[in-house]
């Protein structure tokens, strides 16, 4: 025990030195209230009444929080303490006069009363502390429930449990299972603050217990180890040095911790290494260890158990939610595939849609100028436009698939047909020469049979020019470029033509949905056939629709519903114009036309060069069709190169 004593010119403190010094009792006199500090020896300080100048409620305040008891001497005439000074921050209060018998009592008094400050200060203390813990643990707990990205939540998880042990290093290990169902453990991250160089190379090791990663796997249990290189030759585990004689390193305290998901099986293992005295320390060289590496102690176990509980859930929760995502990327694969499978002369064009696609949200993601330079996308967000990309066509499935495949203006039956009436009125022609030739000779006999003949032969090549002409009229117009001038006429002209099957039936050279197909202006389709392919937006949106989406790609069914949508409203399947297109559908529908323009696996029509493409894209943007902002990125940012070879 000590006892401070303030000294001033008008009061002479020896005397009450003196008579404590009697009685065995330290004592020290101060000149004033700092010129002594709180060593965290009990201390009570003895205040004399011309010292109270400097004794403000915040330097009692100060001093009982320390657990500093007061003692107060009275001035001539005062029984109780003025209001200067603040009764609930004195210990005792002595007026002036008192024997020192009375004196020591009040300095007793206040040596317990500031025992039990300093006891509380200490539970407070204690108590704050331990409030602290657990509000970082909170506070960790949402940081690694909220990280979506396995990598950075590892990385999280060891460096979380380091700072808050002061580790310096420390590894984490991942269970795992072989196809053959064998249980291992692999080495999946490190962490280094003193050796930040040290390479990193993956590796595995069995789940025995050999090993202190594997004892701690098979067991469920931590493993405290205050040095490594003390353990005991009869324990089961042992500890590999050739890590710390390789690079030069001294490991010696060791904390070894099991992380379990929900149902309690080990999913991982954290190891910290060498808990430093100090978070700064870089441990350079093994006698650095020695002197600046001390235990894990019974508190920080539990902290770190309580740490890996979390780690654990959290870990379990995010490969739960790779399994998703690889489930989705499975769906959309498959949906790609059967899409392709239906039309195989598109192969690759989703893909190359949504390649493109991506490539534009990345350019617009970081240009600084023009209508969109405010405009970004997160992970999230570019996940989902791919997602909408991949899947823009998925609904041709629901389109007939002698539609979808068409390639000519005729369907391959119908030309087939027409390719057997064109051999049958060859044939017919044929007969019909040989048979007027024979009728003649056999009513007629030979006179006048050479003039006959060269009229008959004369006619029969007229008629054959007329049959072939009809066959080639009929290929050149199936061709799905533009109807030939002149050829509209021929073929109302041949439908006029009939001709006699053998049961006597008269029909026409060419039938009128044969006439309908053939006169198609451009392409291959007619009104009802387009109609139909262009039902397959609508399929899209209704299939995507029914799926349950997450949150991250609830808009993948509205983005791949307008890829079809035109700015001045010109597009189908609903019409709608520009301020009910979103950003992420105009990109796909730019990309998506680029592509049809230039792909060169198209049997029903010649592949566009990059820059007659780019030309044609650019008259759509001057008719008002397509974002021009938009395009000029594509091309400034030379999007259009991205993307596997057009041949598929």
């Amino acid at each position: 025990m000590r006892f401070l004593l303030r000294h001033s010119p008008t009061w002479d403190p020896t005397p009450v030195a003196d008579a404590l010094r009697s009685e065995g009792i330290e004592t020290e006199v101060a000149e004033s209230l700092s010129d002594f500090s709180d060593d965290g020896r009990p201390t009570v300080l003895l205040l004399e009444a011309s010292a109270r100048g400097t004794a403000t409620p915040s330097a009692l305040s100060t001093l009982a929080a320390s657990g500093i008891g007061v003692v107060a001497l009275g001035a001539p005439g005062e029984v109780d303490p003025p209001e200067s000074l603040r009764a609930d921050l004195l210990s005792a209060f002595v007026p002036a006069g008192a024997g020192q018998r009375q004196l020591l009592i009040a300095l007793r008094s206040a040596f317990r009363d500031g025992q039990v400050r300093r006891d509380m200060a200490q539970a407070r203390a204690e108590i704050s502390a331990r409030t602290s813990e657990l509000t970082e643990l909170t506070e960790i707990g949402i940081k690694l429930t909220t990280e979506k990205n396995y990598n950075s939540l590892l990385d999280q998880i060891l460096f979380q449990a380091r700072r808050i042990t002061r580790s310096d290093a420390g590894s984490l290990y991942l269970v795992e299972t072989t196809e053959t169902g064998e249980r291992r453990l692999r080495f999946k991250l490190t962490q280094n603050d003193s050796r930040p160089d040290i390479p990193f190379v993956e590796f595995t090791i069995p789940i025995d217990h050999r090993s202190l990663a594997g004892y701690t796997a098979v067991e469920g249990e931590p493993l405290v180890i205050a040095d490594v290189y003390a353990l005991p030759p009869d324990m089961e585990y042992s500890f590999n040095r050739s890590f710390d004689e390789r690079y030069g390193y001294r490991t010696k305290s060791m904390l070894v911790i099991p992380m379990a998901n929900h149902s309690g099986e080990v999913i991982g293992i954290l190891q910290l290494l060498n808990r430093k005295r100090e978070s700064s320390i870089r441990l350079l060289n093994p006698e650095d260890a020695e002197t600046h590496v001390v235990a894990y102690s019974p508190h920080q176990v539990k902290l770190v158990k309580a740490l890996a509980g979390q780690a654990g859930v959290a870990l379990e929760n995010s490969q739960l939610y790779e399994e998703i995502e690889r489930l989705f990327e499975g769906f959309v694969r498959a949906a790609v595939d059967a899409i392709e499978q239906r039309d195989p002369a598109t192969s690759g064009h989703s893909e190359r849609v949504a390649t493109l696609t991506v490539g534009l949200a990345q350019v617009v993601d970081v240009s600084r100028d023009g209508t969109y330079r405010q405009v970004s996308f997160s992970p999230e967000q570019v996940r989902e436009i791919r997602y909408a990309s991949l899947l823009h066509d998925f609904g041709k499935v629901g389109v007939r698939e002698h539609v979808l495949v068409k390639e000519k203006k005729l369907y391959p039956a119908e030309l087939a047909l027409i390719r057997q009436r064109h051999a049958f009125l060859v044939r017919t022609a044929q007969w019909k020469f040989e048979h007027m030739r024979a009728s003649f000779l056999e009513e007629h006999g030979r006179e006048g049979y050479a003039e006959f003949l060269e009229r008959l032969r004369a006619d029969h090549e007229a008629e054959c020019e007329r049959i072939n002409s009809f066959l080639a009229v009929v290929l050149e117009s199936n061709e799905p470029s533009v109807l030939a001038e002149g050829n509209f006429a021929k073929l109302t002209e041949f439908s006029s033509r009939e001709y006699e099957e053998l049961d006597g039936t008269v029909r026409p050279w060419l039938q009128q949905p044969e006439l309908t197909h053939l006169s198609i202006r451009k392409g291959s389709l007619d009104d009802e056939e387009r109609r139909a392919i262009e039902k397959h937006v609508s399929h899209t949106y209704e299939f995507l629709r029914q799926i349950p989406w997450t949150r991250d790609l609830l808009s993948v069914p509205d983005i791949a519903h307008a890829h079809h949508e035109k700015l001045n409203a010109t597009g189908y399947p609903r019409g709608i114009a520009a301020p009910e297109i979103p950003i992420q559908t105009r990109m796909m529908t730019i990309s998506d036309i680029f592509d049809a323009l230039t792909a060169k696996d198209r049997p029903y029509k010649r592949a566009l060069s990059s820059d007659r493409a780019l030309g044609i894209m650019e008259e759509e943007v001057q008719g008002g069709m397509l974002d021009g902002d938009l395009l000029r990125l594509f091309i400034e940012g030379r999007v259009y190169e991205l993307g596997p070879d057009k041949e598929g």
